[in-house]
């Protein structure tokens, strides 16, 4: 089995491939820091593929090479994405535009570089690592949230195309975990009673259930189960959020 795993240099994009590894996959690892990724490629295996997936240019001209190496892409995981948690008025809004093409073009780009092969072959899974962003939101997480939402919104309603296809779409809701990038973001709250009781979620623990997910053709997987509450009353989610929530102030 060839999966292949974008933003695999740390996190959950690492904790996914590592998964993967362990059962025994043979592992494509893509995203920009080709030190991180050479570091993990020693521990597991796999090919390491360095890219800066928000440049549209790079989005899918690593598949058919990786596809050569590896064989056909049996799961493609769309996990690499950033943050940019701030202001909107004080937005860098070429920041911004980076945020939406590596969080929601790229993965929309992936998708349709390997679907008409796996629908050939009657066979293959889709992984979009979107967010619980998607439902819930932070103030100063607009540009994150509106990201999420619509990869998220992509990402069932291909599930629903898809079926009897025998391609099998998973949308995946991560809260909080244990990552840096995720520590950094909470970072922009300070250290406020409200951060630091959230639930932070451990990336091991997510990249496993991933996998059995994936394995029991589940449509949707929401982690920490805290957060399926928040998927099921969105509304009150974000009436407690903007009511509790820290402030960012403009400069």
């Amino acid at each position: 089995m060839h999966v292949a795993v974008t933003g695999a240099s740390s996190g959950i994009g690492e904790a996914i491939a590592r998964e993967y590894a362990r059962v025994g996959a043979k592992v494509t690892l893509v995203a920009r820091r080709t030190e991180l990724l050479e570091r993990i490629a020693r521990d597991i295996g796999g090919e390491v593929v360095t890219r800066d997936l928000s440049n549209p240019a790079h989005v899918c001209d690593w598949i058919a090479p990786a596809e050569e190496k590896l064989g056909p892409i049996d799961v493609l995981v769309n996990n690499a994405g950033m943050e940019n948690a701030g202001v909107t008025a004080d937005s860098d809004v070429d920041e911004a535009a980076r945020l939406l093409r590596l969080n929601l073009f790229a993965p929309l780009l992936a998708t349709r570089a390997v679907l008409p092969k796996m629908l050939a072959r009657g066979h293959g899974v889709i992984v979009n690592v979107t967010s619980v962003a998607a439902f819930v939101t932070l103030p100063g997480w607009a540009y994150q949230a509106a990201s999420k939402a619509a990869s998220a919104t992509f990402s069932e309603a291909l599930h629903d195309e898809l079926a009897g296809s025998g391609v099998h779409v998973l949308t995946a809701y991560p809260g909080p975990t244990d990552t840096p990038m995720t520590r950094a973001g909470l970072e922009a709250y300070g250290k406020s009673r409200l951060v630091a009781s959230i639930p932070l979620g451990r990336p091991e623990t997510f990249a496993r259930r991933l996998r059995l997910a994936v394995e029991r053709r589940r449509r949707r997987l929401v982690y920490p189960r805290f957060y399926t509450l928040a998927r099921a009353f969105p509304r009150i989610s974000r009436w407690i959020s903007w009511r509790v929530a820290p402030r960012l102030n403009a400069t």
